[in-house]
């Protein structure tokens, strides 16, 4: 027995050689970024120069020299930054980018445009490519106070530059341009009408084209709606395409908020199918938002059968495609609809009758929500709704949060912090301010109070609730955070309440993750966390916010893997299928007018 030990031994020592180095091999990374100023977002003015990567996650950071000897082999992908900042993947906490995956090869965009000369000659550009049968469709991301101009198109103009195609426009939520084609194709009349909106008639009786949201923005969307979808096939490509765009300004994740007509689990398989062909470029958390007015809790019955709250459909990345539980609407009666164009509504007062018993379902099925609330007045009353419930099935830790709260009050956000909840804020105000100030006056304190929330400790993330109302340009929304002002230049937000650039930089990283669960998993360029990360145009943190503007992402990396490269790294721009139908308007003007 003791003539073996020394064989014994040495078989030991050989075996733990061999899993040290086995260790040692694991840790070289498949991809290092180096010489750059990386801002790891643990804390203020923290900036390395190399980041390495493995697997989806980071391994380390520091040194371009240290992390080049320790974690460099010949398989080891290297990118040098050459001094540009590499950030965080920027991650939208409201962004309705399924649906607009459906649509986005269909649409032109106006997004970025300078003067509404442009925006109309490129409408009549597209409408002499557009087939017939096919609509020309304008949806959301512009307001007047963009165009050079400062007024919108006339239904006059827009009848004579399309007087032989369907045209559809809309403004913001509350307003809509239909051209005389339009209203011939939908057979649309002096009868055609829809509860809570105004179709618009001329003196003669019929429609003029312009159709208006009072109470809801039924007329708006039910239109829409009618003026044509992509097929399977153009839906998918559609949504290739438009993650690739959003990859361009450096967005990694997004939660999606849903949205009207987006029906689950129908209206998510264009997504669901990237993700399965290993082509989903976003990570994408969504939640469910009943649909029928009279059913919801009838929805979320179904649903709760169904699936449940992080669930991968899908594992190709980690979480990268997960239903993260209820909302943005809840029960149509608590849809508290924001017109600036038009006085605040009042809810229903079956409200709190109808909300009660969905609540109460998500709860006890430990289902996280989201609602969708403008108004302090709204609040306080779904306020009444929760603490109620949470008498009797106590949140105890429930991710649950507002969208919007631009007028939330003090006291509210007090009740907010007690249940446990966050706000998920966007940038409507950029587009919506002078429309805000003409209804109620200039506000005298943040809308919505940011600063206050992050204060009180409430979670706090930043989106733009795009594309119907905002665009998808995060940049555009940090331009916000750091001024305060408006699209078209007006100081909305005291100067003394505008963040810091660390701070709004972290709302759109780390403090977004929160709204998925994911704050432990991203949002900071450290050890451990996923290696979600964007080498930017422009050095964000040295720049003046017109020049933030404009920062585009140079390269952008996803689960360790680079999904968009432009400028001196477009060699490195995965491929992409051509944008289908032929005829697309992104395949001549792409997305947002940079």
């Amino acid at each position: 027995m003791k003539s073996l030990l020394p064989v014994f031994k040495k078989l030991f020592l050989v075996l733990f050689a061999a899993s040290a180095m086995n260790v040692y091999a694991q840790q070289k990374a498949d991809l290092i970024i180096y010489n750059g100023k990386i801002a790891t977002m643990a804390k203020p003015d923290e900036f390395k120069q190399a980041i390495a990567m493995k697997n989806g996650l980071i391994l380390a950071t520091g040194s371009t020299q240290a992390i080049l000897t320790t974690y460099k082999n010949t398989a080891t992908k290297l990118v040098d930054a050459g001094g540009k900042t590499v950030i965080p993947g920027l991650n939208d906490s409201h962004m309705h980018a399924i649906r607009e995956g459906l649509n986005f090869n269909m649409e032109l965009r106006w997004d970025g445009v300078k003067t509404l000369k442009r925006a109309m000659a490129m409408l009549k550009e597209q409408v002499a490519r557009t087939p017939p049968g096919a609509w020309v469709k304008v949806v959301g991301g512009w307001n007047e106070f963009q165009f050079a101009e400062k007024r919108q198109p006339t239904i006059d103009e827009i009848n004579a530059a399309v007087p032989d195609k369907p045209v559809f426009i809309t403004y913001l939520y509350g307003k809509a341009f239909l051209n005389k084609k339009g209203i011939e194709v939908l057979g649309y009349d002096k009868n055609t009408s829809y509860p809570g909106s105004v179709i618009e008639l001329g003196k003669d009786g019929k429609p003029t084209g312009l159709l208006y949201a009072k109470e809801t923005p039924m007329a708006i969307y039910r239109t829409l709606a009618l003026t044509g979808t992509l097929t399977p096939e153009e839906r998918i490509n559609s949504s290739e395409h438009f993650y690739r765009e959003i990859n361009s300004f450096g967005i990694t994740s997004v939660v999606d908020a849903a949205g009207g007509s987006q029906n689950y689990d129908a209206d998510y398989q264009a997504s669901l199918s990237l993700a399965k062909a290993g082509k989903l470029t976003v990570r994408t958390a969504y939640y469910l938002f009943a649909q029928q007015k009279g059913k919801e809790l009838e929805d979320y019955e179904k649903w709760i059968g169904k699936t449940y709250p992080n669930k991968n459909d899908h594992l190709l990345m980690a979480n990268g495609y997960n239903m993260e539980g209820a909302g943005e609407n809840i029960v149509a009666s608590a849809a508290d609809f924001e017109n600036f164009l038009e006085p605040r509504i009042v809810l229903s007062p079956d409200m709190e009758t109808d909300l009660e018993p969905v609540i109460r379902l998500l709860v006890k099925n430990r289902w996280p929500f989201r609602l969708h609330a403008t108004y302090g007045e709204s609040i306080d009353r779904m306020l009444n709704v929760f603490e109620k419930v949470n008498k009797d099935t106590p949140f105890n830790g429930l991710r649950w949060f507002f969208d919007h709260a631009e007028t939330i009050t003090d006291s509210e956000l007090a009740r907010v912090k007690v249940l446990g909840g966050g706000v998920a804020v966007q940038f409507r105000m950029y587009f919506q301010g002078e429309l805000y100030t003409k209804m109620y006056g200039q506000p005298k304190t943040q809308l919505p109070p940011i600063k206050k929330m992050l204060a009180m400790g409430i979670p706090v993330g930043m989106g733009t609730d795009a594309p119907r109302i905002s665009t998808y340009n995060p940049w555009i929304a940090m331009d916000w955070l750091l001024t305060g002002k408006t699209i078209g230049g007006m100081q909305f937000w005291p100067k003394d309440q505008v963040l810091d650039k660390f701070t709004a930089l972290q709302l759109y990283t780390s403090g977004s993750a929160w709204f998925s669960g994911e704050e432990k998993l991203k949002g900071k360029l450290v050890k451990g966390m996923y290696a979600d990360m964007a080498i930017l145009s422009d050095d964000y943190f040295t720049a003046s916010p017109e020049k933030i503007k404009h920062i585009t992402a140079l390269m952008t990396v996803v689960n360790g893997k680079v999904v968009y490269a432009s400028g001196k790294y477009a060699a490195q721009n995965p491929s992409i299928a051509d944008v289908i139908p032929s005829w697309s308007p992104v395949k001549y003007y792409g997305g947002y007018q940079k």
